[in-house]
């Protein structure tokens, strides 16, 4: 303590001609605290602010991000002040963004109908007798396209004994090897574990694509999957592992190809143009989880 008396105590020659003292430094063991800041009152009351209407006219040219805050700020307002002009002012420019939400889908009819690129209408009709020509036509192309693989890849399931899900799946996994002629096999991993390990397989029933000859593979299903969803999968897989598509047009069904729901249909969609990858990134080569290209 007296040391730090001492380093504060102003030298008798810098008092008498007023010169003063430089920052005097604080020693470890005499440490001052900062000064405390003053506290935030929290007792008062936030102003009331009665926001500005702008006349609809200027109000129209508003974007809709502007729009929205004032009527949060006027909703606010109204609340506060309770009065009925607050809140008629609350409900008019309520009004005034339905209106323009009305006009805005009107022109989207319009632009839709100029346009029936943009409409997915045209490629799916929800009327019966043409949804159910839309759905053959689908199913169509889907059979011919997996028959015609039908000696390139097969179907495992890979289940245990005591898994009363598996005895639900394997039926449907059968009826695709009856409908489309691929051979489908079950895998028992209780007599066989190492091939859960092998197979990254966790969870059963899980049923999977394996491309003969290759080291390409690719899960399907993770449980139980209805026979129509399970031919769909084995469908878009065999497309993405034989290269057909990209992983960007992974939802693209059968017969939608080029079409509305084709990601890829007008053009590159990424950063970068995804045909301009090089041939060590695409879908099958050793940098992928598919295993090599044979």
């Amino acid at each position: 303590m007296t040391a730090a008396l001492a380093l504060n105590k102003p030298h008798p020659a810098l008092a008498q001609s007023g010169a003063s003292l430089p920052e005097v430094k604080h020693g470890y063991w005499w440490y001052a605290p900062p000064p405390k800041a003053e506290p935030n009152r929290t007792d008062e009351v936030n102003p009331l602010v009665k926001p500005v209407i702008p006349p609809m006219a200027e109000l129209a040219a508003w974007t809709p991000p502007r729009i929205r805050k004032l009527i949060e700020d006027q909703r606010d307002y109204a609340a506060t002040a309770l009065t009925v002009d607050a809140v008629a002012d609350f409900w008019r420019l309520e009004d005034f963004a339905r209106r323009k939400a009305r006009a805005f889908a009107g022109l989207t009819q319009i632009a839709m109908l100029q346009n029936p690129a943009l409409n997915s209408k045209s490629a799916n009709p929800m009327v019966g007798d043409a949804r159910a020509e839309l759905t053959a036509h689908k199913d169509d192309v889907r059979q011919r396209y997996l028959r015609a693989h039908a000696n390139e890849f097969a179907l495992v399931m890979f289940s245990r004994t005591t898994c009363g899900y598996c005895r639900v799946q394997w039926p449907i996994v059968q009826r695709f090897q009856d409908e489309i002629g691929w051979q489908v096999t079950l895998m028992d991993l209780d007599r066989r574990p190492d091939l859960g390990a092998r197979y990254g397989v966790e969870v059963t029933p899980t049923t999977m694509i394996i491309r003969r000859n290759s080291h390409q593979r690719m899960v399907i299903a993770a449980g139980i999957e209805a026979y129509p969803n399970l031919a769909q999968m084995a469908y878009q897989a065999v497309k993405l592992l034989t290269g057909d598509i990209r992983p960007e047009q992974f939802m693209t069904g059968a017969g939608e190809e080029g079409g509305f729901f084709d990601a890829l249909s007008a053009g590159p969609i990424a950063a970068s143009d995804p045909r301009a990858l090089s041939r060590d990134r695409r879908i099958g080569d050793e940098s992928t989880p598919f295993g090599p290209r044979q």
